[in-house]
């Protein structure tokens, strides 16, 4: 293999000068533009206000007009300013799983952001990853790349290196878009950004979103309410028209009431809140490393009953380290941990004697072939014994360290890769052939229990024996034994061949010895485990390690049951899957197919699966899941595409802070679907009443645009913003079902009614028992409305706990919409051009008091309520716990 030098920084930043950074311009890109021209276009509440305006025009009543007017322009920019900081802060998500890429500058590997390659960089491409460029192939190993993002045909390409830069065809062109599926290739940057073959159409591409399930839900019920609005406003109308002598003046007031009462239950506040907490749930998602890659998950999440997980680098810290090496028949100990290059090799039965490397010629060659059969690169951190990796796998970059404690490092062994055979899940293990000097050399590195069944001898105290049985039987005690453990093992093997052989041949290999490498659990697992179970959700584990080395990591973060292999998995039909599936809780040398099916068969069984993957082939796995989870850290581009969620520290507990995330957002878009839902019903059955009882309106129109505006909408975005129970993950998964269920209904059914009825009482109260006049009764009703709003809202924090059982400041942001909306309601009751505009009068301190009392009368009747249903439920538990006992 050549070597090659790169660009050097300083050409890179003429070059990205030259042709700009390599990123492609978006011709659907967010724009504040589009979600103006959108409020205005969807939102029919606009065009009903836009009526009302010309009607009130049209009659004389002027004042009313421009009232209305000035409404339509607070609905406008109140929408606007509300969607555009919540999509603004979602599109914000999409850029922190930043694509980067491998490049050689100066000679040397490096990680750069992808937007950052220049024409004539020299790139480093694996399995999985996502080809950032137009490229032309220098140097391939088995390279196949999917096309479909540019053909649409999902077939494997195959690709070869260019004999030199003028000959070029298809077969030696890498485009961007595309990924790699199998093999390495080392590839020159020919074009990026709008000036490769994806940038060309990339205006052609849409990247609109389809609409969100919960989205719909939200959606169909205010198409529900809209319909239904509109034939009580209808019948409203048409009572009023019947009961009152025809007039022009009449048909006009009994068009704005109908206006206002559609308005008044036309729930223009729901789209908002819906965005408002989605933008919230997921940037605290993203706060705690979970990014949410596709919004329609976000509901799924708080029904998730399984989570199919990945053990290593999810539930352990994927901090690779060669603990052991088994060489020569003994077992050697390596100190330190992690990717440090500080410690000693010790003979384990020798009194730990130290062991210098440098005359131990089996221990200096194996090292040396850890190194040179390996794609990973590391770099050290600031002069220290420290590195951090670069590129490639942990597994890979673990040898690398190991050999580092040796001094031994690619910069000072000379050699020259001919050829490689790259690791992937089929093959579990990487070959390279190498010259050094005159000599030729084949590697071999990976899963002990495949490549000891290729080796015919094995390396013993400076000379090769043959590999018998009694060999072999000493490889598999020491096998065993390790991963009973929870070490994973893998084989070093080699062989020469003559110089002259090109092609490489795994047969007849000589074996140097095991690598036992061991990942710790990570301390937060065995917490997010018993979160798991409290939740009611079940956790399987799925691993490339064998039997052994599963069941004892399993074992240590507080795993127990029923495993299962791959090959085992292979001899059962789909249906005789689904029936023992359930039953098992770990699945050992599993691969992507096998994931599939695993998936399939949970599917089956009714269960809603959440599923972890990394490599390229677990693409499918994850997206047949409900929820498929990408890591961010070691995960491939190809499974980032693929995935749902994409967990930036590739850790286990942030899979469940993200089902519990999941569950708080559906929970407060419940609270505040059924909270504005109830006083719409409210608002609309009271003047619909009042005119069906022959009493004059207890609310006019301007009245129900101000509660609308200044009193219902914010308080429901301040409830979206509530703080989850403390709870949450100890209840059951919630099954599929609608946003109002048959309690939720009867819930806004009984909050409707009361606030309904202790409203036209004091409207009634006020205006014939204490003889007040109409607007004094009306402004009243108001007020008395405005404190329902808010004392309903605070009800509504929590559908088990009363309002006195929780601080009134849990959610200090209700606090504050409730002082604004009492403060608005209080100028215009007050201030005398107000309350002109807004046709009310002022009242007396005794009217505001029966007001504010009237309305503690829904806290008092839902907290009995509440109390009630706690005791039943408790009562439910003590007696399920008798019978159990």
């Amino acid at each position: 293999m050549k070597k090659f030098s790169g660009l050097t920084p300083k050409q890179a930043e003429e070059r990205l000068k030259e042709y700009g950074p390599n990123e492609l311009k978006e011709s659907n890109k967010f724009s504040a533009f589009k979600i103006l021209l959108r409020q205005i276009k969807k939102n029919m509440l606009i065009y009903l206000l836009f009526a009302a305006a010309l009607m009130s025009f049209f009659v004389g009543k002027s004042i009313t007009g421009y009232a209305i007017l000035g409404v339509i322009v607070v609905v406008v920019v109140a929408g606007f300013t509300q969607e555009y900081r919540a999509e603004k802060s979602i599109n914000a998500l999409k850029q922190m799983i930043m694509s980067r890429s491998v490049v050689i500058r100066d000679g040397r590997e490096i990680k750069i952001p992808s937007r950052d390659i220049a024409v004539g960089d020299i790139i480093v491409l694996r399995t999985g990853e996502k080809i950032p460029a137009d490229c032309l192939v220098l140097e391939a190993n088995e390279l196949a790349v999917n096309e479909s993002a540019l053909t649409g045909e999902s077939k494997e390409v195959n690709k070869s290196a260019s004999k030199d830069e003028k000959t070029q065809d298809k077969n030696n062109l890498l485009f961007m878009g595309t990924y790699i599926i199998n093999g390495r290739c080392i590839a020159e940057v020919l074009h990026t950004g709008m000036n490769t073959e994806f940038g060309k159409i990339a205006n052609m591409i849409s990247t609109a979103e389809k609409e969100l399930p919960l989205q719909k839900k939200v959606n169909d019920i205010v198409k529900y309410m809209t319909v239904f609005t509109i034939l009580v406003s209808l019948l409203t109308g048409f009572i009023m028209l019947v009961k009152v002598p025809f007039s022009y003046e009449l048909l006009v007031e009994i068009l704005i009431v109908v206006i206002a009462l559609c308005v008044s239950a036309f729930p223009e506040g729901l789209p908002v809140v819906l965005i408002t907490i989605l933008a919230r749930g997921t940037w605290n998602m993203a706060d705690k490393n979970a990014i949410v890659n596709r919004m329609s998950i976000v509901e799924t999440l708080g029904e998730t009953t399984i989570i199919c997980s990945d053990k290593t680098g999810t539930l352990t810290k994927g901090e690779m380290t060669v603990k052991k090496i088994y060489l020569d028949g003994k077992i050697i100990d390596v100190e330190g941990t992690g990717y440090v290059s500080k410690g000693n090799f010790l003979y384990t039965n020798q009194n730990n004697q130290k062991i210098d490397v440098g005359k131990d010629k089996d221990l200096n060659f194996l090292l040396r072939a850890s190194v040179i059969c390996n794609d990973s690169r590391v770099e050290r951190i600031d002069h220290t014994d420290e590195y951090k990796v670069s590129s490639g796998t942990p597994t890979e970059a673990s040898l690398l360290i190991m050999s580092a404690k040796a001094g031994i490092s690619r910069e000072n062994l000379t050699f020259t890769l001919e050829e490689e055979l790259p690791f992937n899940s089929k093959r579990k293990r990487r070959t390279v052939m190498s010259l050094e000097g005159k000599e030729k050399y084949i590697y071999s590195i990976g899963a002990s229990e495949i490549l000891t069944d290729k080796c015919k001898f094995i390396q013993n105290s400076g000379r090769t024996i043959e590999f018998d049985e009694v060999q072999k039987q000493k490889i598999a005690d020491t096998n065993e034994e390790l991963t009973q453990h929870g070490y994973r093992l893998m084989a070093v093997c080699y062989k020469q061949i003559n110089a002259s052989k090109k092609a490489i041949t795994e047969n007849n290999m000589v074996l140097l010895g095991l690598l036992a490498i061991y990942d710790p659990p990570r301390e937060e697992v065995p917490d997010a485990l018993k979160l798991c179970k409290e939740a009611g959700i079940k956790v399987k584990i799925i691993t490339g390690d064998n039997k052994d080395t599963a069941k004892q990591i399993a074992k240590q973060i507080g795993i127990e049951g029923e495993i299962i292999s791959g090959d085992e998995i292979e001899q059962l039909s789909d249906y005789e899957l689904s029936k023992q599936v359930n039953d098992v809780t770990i699945f050992a040398r599993v691969r992507p197919e096998h994931k599939l099916r695993i998936v399939n068969a949970f599917r089956q069984n009714g269960e809603i699966v959440t599923m972890t993957g990394d490599g390229v082939n677990d693409a499918p796995a994850l997206k047949q899941a409900h929820i498929g989870v990408a890591m961010g850290k070691n995960g491939t581009d190809v499974s980032r595409q693929a995935s749902d969620l994409i967990l930036r520290d590739d850790n286990f507990a942030t899979i469940v802070y993200a089902i519990r995330e999941g569950r708080i957002i559906f929970n407060n878009l419940q609270k505040c679907v059924a909270y504005q839902v109830s006083i719409n019903f409210a608002q609309l059955f009271l003047v619909f009443f009042a005119i069906a009882l022959g009493m004059p309106l207890p609310l006019v129109a301007m009245h129900i645009l101000f509660m609308n505006l200044f009193s219902n909408d914010i308080i429901a975005i301040a409830l979206s913003f509530n703080l989850s129970s403390s709870d949450i993950m100890k209840l059951k998964p919630r099954k599929k079902s609608g946003m109002l269920n048959k309690q939720l209904s009867a819930v806004i059914l009984t909050a409707g009614s009361l606030i309904c009825i202790v409203s036209l009482s004091v409207f009634y109260y006020t205006l014939n028992v204490l003889g007040q006049s109409e607007t004094v009764a009306q402004t009243t009703t108001l007020m008395t409305m405005i404190f329902f709003a808010i004392a309903n809202a605070f009800n509504f924090r929590s559908f088990r706990k009363s309002v006195l059982g929780r601080s009134l400041f849990a959610n200090k942001y209700l606090v504050w919409a409730s002082v604004i909306s009492v403060a608005m309601s209080l100028i215009i009751i007050y201030w005398t051009p107000m309350n002109i505009i807004f046709e009310t009068a002022p009242i007396g301190l005794f009217n505001i008091a029966l007001a504010f009392f009237a309305s503690l009368s829904i806290v008092v009747v839902f907290d009995g309520m509440k109390m009630l249903s706690n005791r039943r439920r408790k009562g439910l538990i003590s007696r399920q716990k008798n019978a159990l006992s």
